[in-house]
């Protein structure tokens, strides 16, 4: 049976990409099949208007990707949580191929894969060109494929209950989706699906490849030996809002 799916999409001032976002849910889930809650964190832009265009349920929570997240998942109706940065766009097939995986009740949850995509003319313009983008996301693909943890960009996606059971994502400034991640993986079968979603490469192109890739290894590794995600947030740039891939 094709599960009903809660899209939350955690947003500060994202009208510039929320259109995407939300036509690409649009079309990858018929009608009946999808709740789209968007989660502001404090919007002084368009972002919470073009959300009531689209039929979204928009919540207000405290700013941060974790507490958005988790008060759309507290108004979820859904049997499936899917989890959406607001730069990022699902496949036309995603339901198809989360429904195949949620078929076994071992599987708990999971993830896409990554692929991200430069603006256009981005490498004309002395941007990022998509050959060191697509290596960016194969470092990724391979990361989950052998850690079994999805990171909030991958459209991370769980069982309402395991979720639930969970006690959601951390109140962390920073690595709740890491931490989250691990929780799942110990809870029960985690799957990477066959397809990607595609993020937008703003933040690499931003801050540039190897220093965004190389700090982005470091936090991480620290927090897996156990810094505090308060200690670590010291050393990241925020991003301009929770939903920006990076």
């Amino acid at each position: 049976m094709t599960p009903v799916v809660s899209v939350i999409v955690p947003v500060l001032n994202e009208a510039g990409v929320l259109e995407a976002t939300l036509g690409a849910v649009a079309a990858a889930f018929p009608e009946g099949a999808i709740e789209v809650i968007v989660a502001d964190g404090g919007s002084h832009d368009a972002s919470v208007a073009l959300a009531g265009r689209h039929a979204c349920q928009v919540v207000s929570a405290p700013r941060g990707r974790g507490p958005q997240m988790n008060a759309g998942a507290a108004l979820a109706r859904g049997d499936v949580l899917l989890f959406l940065h607001a730069d990022t766009l699902l496949p036309p097939d995603a339901l198809h191929h989360m429904s195949m995986a949620l078929e076994s009740p071992r599987v708990v949850g999971g993830g896409f894969r990554l692929s991200i995509a430069g603006g256009e003319g981005s490498s004309a313009r002395g941007g990022l060109g998509q050959g060191a983008l697509r290596m960016v996301a194969r470092g990724a693909n391979l990361r989950t494929r052998l850690t079994g943890v999805f990171y909030g960009d991958q459209g991370l996606f769980v069982r309402r209950e395991v979720f639930v059971r969970l006690g959601g994502f951390p109140p962390y400034p920073i690595m709740e989706d890491v931490a989250f991640g691990r929780r799942l993986k110990r809870a029960g079968q985690v799957v990477l699906l066959p397809v990607a979603v595609t993020t937008s490469a703003r933040r690499w192109e931003r801050e540039g490849l190897v220093y965004t890739t190389l700090r982005n290894w470091l936090l991480v590794s620290l927090f897996l030996l156990g810094v505090s995600p308060t200690v670590l947030v010291r050393g990241y740039r925020p991003h301009p809002s929770p939903g920006e891939g990076g």
